[in-house]
């Protein structure tokens, strides 16, 4: 007889009470008998499962003692064939009558699956290959009341594995293994900044204003001070304080909120890194961003190679670099450089199918609408596209060969912003013609224009070197290399709408 978590039948709803019920009885007859697994505080492991698989030649016949969440068992008679899961891999564990006594294996029979058991016993090879504990001792740390969805019928909907993610994490290996991914990922990032000489920093997530980026925050309020304060949409323009004050390389990974909404490349709370570099410029963030992302993969996955959203990725180094004109040029034919007004760059861009309602009228927001509406698709492998217009750059350095552009660029992987950087904007008196205007567009209703930041203003007129900024956006990196086509995939908790 058998009982395994792959291929127990599809509990029915009408089931369901009933199950319970008999999970429950069983914990009332353990509480009853004096051995209630809740009163349990701890178990002395000596090994994970796959250190034991990983070591076998040197552990067989040795004592070990082993924990975890108890997956299938299958067998009857004398002997029970089991499997536990732990925080690393699944591991075999063989029970028999003979070995652990009468009472404790009678016990074992009635244990559900998601139970959480411990055990004593040694290292062995069956005669099928198998890695196993022969059990000479177990017990039974924690009772599942609830029971595990099966394999073929179970967690497979996608909005329960989002809002029961402890149970997705159970059943789904490659939940699991995305999640590693991740800690991996920020964990080579710090390590890579660290070694080149950054500090990283920690900066407010409560503020005063909305600034450092173009989106609409979340507004919360301030008891004591009887102020209303928003939750940050970018670290900006905080680590560019820093830089004023002589720390010269620093970063944050942090969480950004913006309020906006919610797809399959967007969450209103995700995580960034933003770093910044005195003495550099953007295209030393081109370099730094690339070296990042091979060296990450290369590290993680042992390849430049990746399959996303149904494309087959190199992110070996070499990435491609194009001004955004350029790419425009190349895509749809339009030569904005030869363009020297605003009212043929809008022209050529609404001849062209672009949408221009409630867009600025403007070279740069014509070139903008165009790259982003009809040009971004097809930027498929790794590419970097640099010079976007000022209009929409209110933080970025001007162009020395034009001022209607600026020294930014945005890396793009499968369609998808993986990236920003500037060389940053250092002139206090531009700065804060620029917030002017942006603060004119916010009074006109536009929600995701920065407000004015007159202590940032007074900062730069201390002094800001020239100065190199990247802004990167972790999930999407995590998304790229674990091959996920969503956001919610590489974030444990997304936020979802709460059920009626």
């Amino acid at each position: 007889m058998s009982e395994n978590v792959n291929n127990v039948p599809e509990i029915q709803e009408e089931n369901l009470s009933e199950l319970l019920q008999i999970r429950r009885d069983k914990l009332t007859e353990l509480q009853t008998a004096g051995k209630d697994p809740f009163q349990i505080t701890k178990f002395q492991r000596t090994h994970w499962c796959d250190e034991i698989k990983a070591d076998f030649e040197a552990l067989e016949e040795k004592d070990v003692s082993v924990c975890g969440r108890l997956m299938s068992k299958r067998g009857m008679g004398k002997a029970i064939f089991a499997d536990i899961q732990d925080g690393h891999d699944r591991l075999q564990i063989y029970v028999r009558l003979n070995d652990v006594g009468e009472e404790a294996f009678n016990a074992f029979k009635k244990y559900d699956i998601g139970d959480i058991i411990g055990c004593q016993g040694f290292v062995f090879r069956t005669r099928m290959g198998e890695i196993s504990v022969h059990v000479k001792e177990l017990v039974l740390l924690s009772k599942s009341l609830l029971p595990l969805p099966e394999k073929f019928h179970g967690l497979t909907d996608v909005e329960t594995r989002y809002r029961q993610r402890y149970v997705d994490l159970i059943v789904n290996p490659e939940s699991r293994r995305a999640f590693e991914i991740r800690s991996k990922f920020i964990k080579y990032l710090r390590a890579f900044l660290d070694g080149r000489g950054y500090m990283e920093v920690e900066t407010p997530v409560l503020s005063t204003l909305a600034g450092g980026a173009a989106a609409r925050p979340f507004i919360t309020h301030h008891n004591t001070l009887d102020i209303d304060m928003y939750m940050r949409i970018a670290t900006e323009l905080h680590l560019k304080r820093l830089i004023v004050g002589g720390m010269e390389r620093v970063y944050e990974v942090g969480r950004i909120f913006r309020n906006e909404g919610m797809d399959t490349k967007h969450n209103p709370e995700f995580t960034t890194v933003e770093l910044y570099q005195a003495y550099a410029d953007f295209n030393d963030m081109m370099d730094l961003f690339e070296d990042l992302l091979s060296g990450a993969a290369m590290d993680i996955l042992g390849t430049y190679d990746v399959e996303w959203q149904g494309e087959k990725i190199s992110l070996a180094p070499g990435f491609r670099r194009m001004t955004m004109a350029d790419a425009v040029k190349e895509y749809m034919g339009i030569d904005f450089m030869a363009i020297d007004n605003d009212a043929d760059a809008v022209a050529a861009a609404k001849a062209a199918g672009v949408d221009m309602d409630g867009v600025e009228p403007t070279w740069g927001h014509a070139l903008f609408e165009c790259y982003d509406q009809k040009v971004e698709q097809h930027m498929i492998q790794p590419t970097f596209i640099t010079m976007h217009p000022v209009d929409v750059s209110p933080l970025a350095k001007r162009s020395p060969a034009d001022p209607r552009l600026t020294e930014r660029f945005e890396l793009f992987i499968c369609r998808s912003e993986m990236g920003n950087a500037f060389s940053e904007l250092n002139d206090p008196i531009d700065q804060k013609q620029r917030f002017q205007k942006q603060a004119e567009m916010r009074a006109k209703g536009d929600e995701e224009a920065n407000m004015m930041d007159e202590d940032f203003i007074t900062a730069l007129e201390y002094g800001m070197p020239p100065t190199g900024g990247l802004g990167i956006g972790i999930d999407r990196c995590v998304m790229l290399l674990t091959g996920n086509d969503s956001i919610r995939d590489v974030i444990l908790f997304p936020t979802m709408k709460p059920l009626a």
